[in-house]
């Protein structure tokens, strides 16, 4: 689960990170007043205006401008919420801005002094090991970085049994060139920003850039957090902080109806049962020369109001040119599957896609006479490579 930047930096703050300040405004007139409350407590002259959506980029698309005064405030936010924000991270069309953060300016007038940094917590799934990353180019796509200059990034791998040791945060705030005070408060900001990683089950936390002030503050200007959904039950409070409008729309339904659904930009549609049986389908079509419009997985229970369901969510993409059902039948019979697929048809209608099925298992027999007997432009396969070819030739046909 994706947070927006003032919710990451509200975990952060929980755990002891500095991080920098900032109030969220839904309108140009609470923006106002919140740059009024910043002023009040931190003495900040100038704001910074930032777009809240799930996308890095932001100030390439013009998502993050600077007020220098309250008017500029108020007209800034103005322009940007509402706005469909493009950056490199959305689509062409980008991400409606439904809200704003007003934040305090930490980038002191005349500060000559400053550093900035990258620093990521994550999971390095070829050790198993959480892993730090980071480096002295804050600020910048850290993929460039890694691609143009990979000597700047570092790592710095934990071991679970130990968590992070106070040797690995000050070798952190040696790679990164400090020393001093500075390299006293990026020890604990890093030691910080781990055990907050740990306790709140993220599976990613970035902070680009992080902050070295004039001061030698250390602090996090932005934070992109992922929650790990699988440990949501051990974080209710977390729950509420999903933002929906931010999520594919397609993707939201189908998890209301309990359906596993990840949308994708093919032209075949897939309803399977098990995301093992889901990616062998997906190479199968691949291999028939096409390319899967989505995941998803009914799962067990794959009656005929499920399939239904998912029929209709596989025809909402207009750039499904045909559906494979593929359905092994253990704990689900097949017949039962047929009979699912042959009710959803009848009770749809107008479904001009061609339909392949492949049942295998349980009363497979029984289910392909099922469906061969239907009547419904329905094509029953038994073999993988049976679904291929009908696969590749309805495409043909297209």
């Amino acid at each position: 689960m994706n947070l927006h930047e003032y919710q990451g930096k509200d975990i952060l703050a929980n755990f002891g990170v500095r991080i920098q300040r900032g109030v969220v405004a839904k309108n140009a007139q609470e923006a106002v007043a919140a740059a009024k409350q910043l002023t009040a407590e931190t003495g900040t002259s100038w704001h910074v205006i930032k777009a809240q959506v799930h996308a890095g980029g932001r100030g390439k698309g013009g998502g993050v401008k600077i007020a220098k005064n309250l008017q500029e405030v108020e007209t800034i936010a103005g322009q940007i919420i509402g706005m469909n924000l493009v950056t490199p991270q959305t689509s062409a069309e980008g991400k409606k801005v439904h809200q704003v953060l007003i934040a305090e300016d930490v980038y002191y007038p005349g500060e000559t002094e400053t550093s900035e940094f990258y620093v990521s917590v994550l999971l390095n799934r070829a050790s198993g090991r959480n892993m730090i990353m980071y480096s002295t180019e804050g600020g910048m796509d850290i993929e460039t970085v890694a691609e143009e200059t990979p000597h700047l990034i570092f790592t710095e791998e934990v071991d679970p049994s130990v968590g992070l040791m106070p040797f690995q945060a000050r070798r952190i705030a040696f790679n990164l060139g400090l020393d001093g005070l500075a390299f006293k408060e990026m020890t604990k900001f890093v030691t910080s920003l781990y055990t907050a990683y740990v306790a709140s089950d993220a599976s990613l936390f970035e902070i680009n850039p992080v902050l070295k002030t004039s001061d030698n503050k250390i602090m996090a200007v932005d934070a992109k957090v992922t929650i790990d959904d699988n440990a949501l039950y051990r974080h209710k409070d977390y729950q509420d902080l999903r933002d929906l409008r931010e999520e594919n729309p397609i993707e939201v339904e189908a998890g209301a109806l309990g359906l596993n659904y990840v949308d994708l930009d093919g032209n075949v549609g897939c309803m399977v049962n098990g995301a093992g049986l889901a990616m062998a389908t997906m190479d199968l079509i691949k291999q028939a020369g096409g390319e899967p419009a989505n995941f998803l997985d009914v799962g067990g229970t794959a009656d005929a109001a499920r399939v239904e369901a998912a029929f209709k969510i596989i025809l909402k993409d207009p750039n499904v040119k045909a559906i494979l059902i593929n359905i092994f039948g253990g704990i689900v019979r097949c017949d039962r599957v047929a009979q699912g697929v042959i009710d959803a048809y009848k009770n749809m209608g107008n479904i001009t896609v061609p339909i392949i099925v492949r049942l295998q298992g349980t009363n497979a027999d029984i289910a392909k006479e099922l469906i061969d007997s239907s009547g419904l432009d329905v094509m029953s396969a038994t073999e993988f490579q049976e679904a291929a070819d009908k696969v590749q030739q309805v495409l043909e046909n297209k």
